[in-house]
């Protein structure tokens, strides 16, 4: 299933990237290996995350071996990525 990226994660992926390129450089490499690798399994498996405690039509996944968590709705001919939540900001995404 393909997978979009929505507007509201522009900043979210901002961060992502200077997380790993200015914080935590080391780690770079095999985060985004990590979040590549989520997007193969969430697009082979629209379920695999579980889901959210917010709302019923979100689900969440989160990236290993990262803080991140891909937050996404799996609609009938794609997959939205709503955000890619730092974790450590808490909850309320």
């Amino acid at each position: 299933m393909k997978i979009i990226f929505l507007e509201d994660t522009a900043r979210d992926i901002q961060w992502f990237r200077y997380y790993y390129t200015s914080v935590f450089p080391e780690g770079s490499e095999k985060a985004r290996t990590q979040l590549k690798a989520i997007q193969l399994t969430l697009a082979a498996n629209p379920y695999a995350g579980h889901p959210s405690d917010t709302r019923r039509d979100i689900r969440e996944l989160s990236v290993p071996r990262t803080p991140f968590t891909l937050i996404y709705r799996v609609m009938p001919t794609q997959i939205e990525i709503l955000r890619l939540w730092d974790t450590r900001q808490g909850a309320d995404y």
